[in-house]
């Protein structure tokens, strides 16, 4: 059986150590506006994405990620294009 490459090494703690969360912690999580709370991360859609799997031509997706970031956006756009909507 072959070793693992990588190892923790001494930098590795035992979750024992780790501080106790408290509950004056917890209430801190959260951030509030007034009585409202700030909602965080990306800010939902009118209309959300629908997930599937699409096999493209290895030379078709190169090219969009050619562009850089935002290249699924892309193929989506040419696809929305092609489609006349």
């Amino acid at each position: 059986m072959m070793k693992n490459a990588k190892s923790t090494g001494a930098n590795w703690s035992d979750p024992d150590d780790a501080p106790r969360l408290t509950q004056d912690w917890a209430d801190g999580a959260d951030a509030y506006r007034g009585e409202t709370l700030v909602r965080r991360g990306r800010p939902r859609l009118a209309q959300t994405k629908q997930h599937v799997s699409l096999r493209l031509d290895p030379d078709v997706v190169e090219r969009f990620k050619a562009d850089g970031p935002g290249w699924q956006a892309r193929i989506n756009d040419a696809l929305r294009k092609a489609a006349g909507l």
